[in-house]
């Protein structure tokens, strides 16, 4: 688990994490409230969604999947290398029928950003490397 974690996970105390590099950091928190309930990350100034069911079917998967997992971080424009979280992330047959991300132009980096949530939670372990990490279920 990460060594520097800050805040409860909600808007107003926002989780303090970092990327799985541990380069940089970002603020994470549930909107359960909103329609659909999401998961927001802000990175400098910006806002990315995801579904909040993220959480429990990226776990789910995971256990199901019972070995290491690359993470594949890319951004919404690039092709998801397969066999990756970030290919599961925007795959037709996962949970939700496609992507997770909410915001058109800005639902790619769910491998960058979900993994250390699901860390901070004691739901999965991550590995920090500087390239290529991979995540496993706990």
């Amino acid at each position: 688990m990460a060594d520097h974690i800050e805040g409860s996970g909600i808007a107003d105390d926002p989780w303090i994490l970092t990327t799985p590099p541990g380069i940089s950091e970002f603020e994470a928190w549930r909107e359960a409230e909103s329609d659909p309930p999401a998961l927001k990350i802000r990175v400098g100034s910006t806002v990315l969604s995801y579904h909040l069911r993220c959480i429990e079917d990226l776990h789910a998967m995971l256990v199901e999947h019972d070995d290491w997992l690359p993470l594949g971080n890319t951004d919404e424009q690039k092709t998801a290398k397969p066999g990756t979280v970030e290919a599961w992330a925007r795959a037709e047959d996962n949970p939700v029928g496609g992507w997770y991300g909410l915001r058109r132009g800005f639902r790619g980096r769910f491998g960058n950003y979900v993994p250390p949530v699901l860390e901070h939670l004691g739901l999965a372990e991550v590995e920090h490397h500087a390239r290529n990490n991979r995540m496993r279920a706990r």
